[in-house]
């Protein structure tokens, strides 16, 4: 007899506590006359970022920015808390009734800011809707195991499934599952500018790569509810502005796009303080199977054979990464230093033997492609060093190629360069989210590597209940990587915020993921 994993999550009780105490603690019994219709702001921060913010549609592209004010625009059915690394009940306690069939069934009373009821009707109209657009720079395509969403009433969504698939908790959790007001949002199109969802906060003014703010939706309903009356955020251009910015009053909060230098200073004076947490983030090199160069696998075993990871992280970051031997980082199920089994450390006699075993004559020229802002202060110093050291090998002849975002994602997915700079950010805490998206369909950029082997183990962990398999194919599929090297990753980053000494607790806020959740800011 099978015996089915049944998943149940439970609301705990001092997230429900701290939901009823944050929903009421703004009534001051003042009889003071309001100026203007809105309730006062008593505790509102002041947050300054480096990220991109291309779109407030959870159904829109997906870089952290972007990420960052869906998370605390929106609820989704599942969620995942600092404390725990398991989904928890955001909108909904959900449960597996059989492998393929996934029931969420919704607390009542829930609303959106504008008054309107959410019900299961918003739940699969908002996931009908995202994968319907199949939005480029969106994870539409992680949800293919969905068939269909039923809604028997109004407070029960049903996921029926194709197949077998382990991630769904884990990919509920995503703001790409976020629940939007089908009264408000257009089924065949993008909302980019604006955003009305039932998370901690609502939207209340919004100027595209500039600034946001959010104000404290009182109406919400999960462990997620803020402790903060509101956050006014602010887009900034680089570290050197991030840091005159917090240390000047300008900012209480700031976070990502601090190069190491200024991170050295911060941390010298005593003006603020800078706190650290583990991030999911890793940044690779990838090979374009367009490049006939590329396509070689010589060439790309070569490229794995020469590059020092440790130089990297001390010239370009200052030994504030951490070098990475495969996509799937430490902290992650199934982590295995597969690149490091394969090519061992850095050696220039090995890789000549693999290019002449290869018949490739050397050197071999390589563009390689980078964009000097998406990827933060060291970006360009990366870059310039992985250069230095296959130049001197004698073996390459590296030309760089700088575009500006979004334009270098158009020619990365064209295949315009040999190889290129780019980095990840997983969408749900699984090692399955830093392999898939590398191998299914041509992966990322569809830069045209497919491995019948791979995809061949991939199915069979998504479908794996019990957890040791399951990590004895992941460590499998990094060696299948590894061997073929389509892309090559370098580092894993760590999540960094400055905040000024009244903060009280920074370090709630900090998510593996790298998006920031506000909801427990304090002074």
């Amino acid at each position: 007899m099978k015996v089915y994993t049944r998943r149940v999550v439970a609301v705990a009780a001092a997230g429900v506590l701290a939901g009823s105490l944050a929903s009421c603690g703004d009534k001051t019994g003042s009889s003071t006359p309001q100026q203007t219709g809105e309730p006062p702001r008593q505790l509102t921060f002041k947050v300054a970022t480096t990220d991109t913010v291309t779109s407030l549609d959870p159904a829109g592209p997906y870089e952290v920015g972007s990420r960052t004010l869906q998370a605390n625009l929106f609820q989704t059915l599942l969620t995942i808390t600092g404390d725990k690394p398991t989904p928890v009940p955001d909108a909904a306690d959900c449960q597996f009734d059989a492998p393929t069939t996934y029931t969420c069934s919704l607390k009542s009373g829930l609303t959106f800011p504008n008054g309107h009821a959410l019900t299961s009707s918003d739940v699969k109209f908002s996931f009908d809707r995202m994968l319907g657009l199949k939005t480029p720079g969106g994870i539409a395509g992680l949800f293919g195991s969905i068939a269909t969403i039923s809604t028997p009433d109004d407070l029960t969504a049903v996921f029926t499934l194709k197949k077998p698939d382990a991630r769904i908790p884990y990919l509920l959790t995503t703001t790409a599952a976020s629940i939007v007001d089908e009264e408000v949002y257009p089924a065949n199109k993008l909302m980019p500018a604006k955003a009305v969802g039932s998370g901690p906060y609502a939207l209340t003014a919004y100027q595209q790569g500039t600034s946001a703010s959010l104000t404290k939706f009182k109406a919400y309903r999960g462990p997620r509810a803020a402790q903060n009356d509101g956050i006014d955020l602010t887009l900034l251009p680089d570290s050197a502005a991030l840091s005159k910015a917090v240390t000047t009053g300008q900012a209480d909060l700031a976070f990502h796009g601090f190069g190491a230098t200024d991170l050295d200073k911060l941390r010298a004076g005593d003006q603020v303080q800078v706190v650290e947490g583990p991030s999911a983030e890793i940044r690779y090199f990838s090979f374009h199977f367009k490049s006939v160069v590329s396509r070689r696998p010589a060439v790309r075993r070569a490229v794995a054979q020469l590059i020092d990871r440790s130089a990297i992280a001390k010239k370009a970051y200052g030994d504030q990464v951490t070098p990475l031997y495969s996509v799937v980082p430490p902290g992650a199920g199934g982590h295995v230093e597969a690149f490091r089994t394969e090519y061992k450390e850095p050696n220039k006699a090995a890789a000549a033997a693999i290019l002449r075993e290869g018949g490739i004559t050397t050197p071999v020229p390589l563009t390689l492609g980078w964009t000097p802002t998406r990827y933060g202060a060291g970006a360009k110093a990366e870059v310039t060093e992985l250069k230095r050291q296959l130049d001197a090998s004698g073996l390459f002849r590296v030309t760089l190629r700088s575009v500006e975002w979004p334009r270098y994602q158009q020619l990365a997915r064209s295949g315009a360069f040999d190889l290129y700079h780019s980095g990840w950010l997983p969408d749900y805490p699984d090692p399955d989210d830093y392999l898939v998206p590398f191998v299914r369909d041509g992966g990322l950029y569809q830069n045209g590597y497919k491995s019948q082997t791979a995809n061949k183990l991939l199915d069979q962990e998504v479908a794996e209940q019990n957890q040791l398999k399951r990590e004895g194919i992941l460590e499998q599929a990094q060696a299948v990587i590894a061997h073929d090297a389509p892309l090559i990753p370098v580092w894993q980053g760590r999540l960094t915020v400055v905040a000024g000494k009244e903060i009280k607790n920074p370090t709630s806020i900090l998510n593996p993921l790298s998006y920031l959740t506000f909801s427990t800011l304090r002074k």
